[in-house]
């Protein structure tokens, strides 16, 4: 469990970021070098590419270089692990809802019973 919540924690520091998104974003579309990948973001490359070793070091994009050409893609199973943790949560939120929801109805019945 110890390791699940480590991999958690990678995956969603890696999600923080707006840059990292965008890049998720694109890569749901299909594998992309690092030139490609780096166009549309107004930065260094030295920065940009701390952002894809970030995902890369989350797990959520894996790398393969042929050539001089590094192409990124991305790897659906860490996220869907980051989805199922969520949904579990979301759950676990709604039930909790459901009955403070119950309750205040029952106090609600009981207070007009006392008028």
């Amino acid at each position: 469990m110890a390791n699940y919540s480590a991999t958690l924690d990678h995956t969603f520091q890696a999600l923080a970021d707006p840059t990292r998104r965008r890049v998720l974003e694109r890569l749901v579309q299909g594998p992309a070098s690092v030139s490609e990948l780096a166009e549309p973001f107004d930065m260094a490359l030295p920065s940009f590419l701390q952002h894809l070793k970030v995902l890369e070091q989350s797990a959520l994009v894996r790398s393969e270089k042929v050539g001089r050409v590094r192409t990124f893609h991305v790897v659906p199973s860490e996220m869907k692990r980051a989805t199922h943790w969520l949904s579990l949560q979301l759950d676990l939120w709604e039930r909790r809802l459901d009955q403070l929801d119950s309750y205040l109805q029952q106090l609600a019945l009981q207070e007009n019973d006392h008028e």
